[in-house]
């Protein structure tokens, strides 16, 4: 992919001028992506890397959907993180930005798209709340592995103290992953260090087909996994060749050519243009 689609480039220089807006190092921030509506009521955020996004990502979205209703906003959340500078995200976070904007736009029109500076739920609910005033409830979707990892005490220095502050902030809807689901749930809710935390957390049922999509396993051999990514994603990955690494030791990576396109497109240094 040597060049970027005319109808494309704009896309990429208005979300790249969203990025700029966000730096890590300040308080927790949340950038609403237009067109998505300005978050108020009861909203649903689904905070991930969606690298790639699968159809499992989407089924999930849909899901939200159908359990909030009408009146619940749900929105997919990418964070800016800071990466190191040596490190070439695959792809970065731009190019997600832009897939996952076309995506929803085309599968998912009713799901909103934010963005947060920072990647820990307490600070993304923080900067929800204090950014958007009528907003009365936050709830985060979120995978059963993630839900452990939050009860987890190694991650914290005072983990009730920590929590306590999350939960007053957000609800969590957490849906299955792999063989783990509600039964594993309440028995996770359980435990007697959980039990004070048990009404900020409940189930989302989900279709078993989609439990074992794996973005990781799609990274790794795309196309033995093509099947559970949608068209536009597969289109993507085989366009730029963002998991493609170099045929040979020293050899080009196939992922720059794109790259140094869109580098020229954010410098507005493209064929025709002045």
């Amino acid at each position: 992919m040597g060049q970027i689609a005319v109808e494309l480039q704009e896309q990429y220089r208005a979300l790249q001028a969203l990025l700029e807006q966000l730096d890590p190092h300040e308080p927790p921030t949340v950038i609403v992506v237009p067109p998505s509506a300005e978050p108020q009521g009861h909203i649903i955020v689904f905070p991930a890397s969606f690298n790639p996004p699968t159809t499992a990502h989407l089924a999930l979205l849909h899901k939200a959907q159908e359990h909030g209703g009408a009146d619940v906003l749900v929105y997919a959340a990418l964070s800016k993180q800071i990466v190191d500078k040596e490190h070439v995200e695959r792809p970065t976070l731009l190019d997600r930005l832009v897939l996952l904007q076309q995506l929803l736009q085309h599968e998912l029109p009713g799901v909103g798209l934010l963005l947060f500076n920072r990647g820990l739920y307490v600070e993304q609910a923080e900067a929800v709340h204090r950014s958007f005033p009528g907003v009365s409830r936050l709830t985060f979707l979120v995978g059963f592995d993630k839900i452990v990892q939050i009860f987890d005490a190694r991650y914290y220095r005072d983990r009730d103290a920590a929590l306590h502050e999350l939960f007053r902030l957000a609800h969590l809807l957490v849906a299955p992953r792999g063989s783990n689901g509600e039964e594993e749930l309440r028995a996770l809710l359980a435990r007697p260090e959980n039990r004070q935390f048990a009404d900020a957390v409940q189930a989302l049922p989900f279709d078993p087909a989609y439990r074992d999509i794996s973005s990781t396993r799609v990274r790794q051999n795309p196309a033995a996994h093509a099947h559970e990514v949608p068209s536009e994603v597969l289109r993507f990955v085989r366009e730029t060749h963002a998991y493609e690494a170099p045929a040979a030791p020293g050899a080009p990576d196939p992922y720059e050519e794109h790259l140094r396109a869109v580098a020229a497109v954010l410098r507005k240094e493209v064929p025709g243009e002045k």
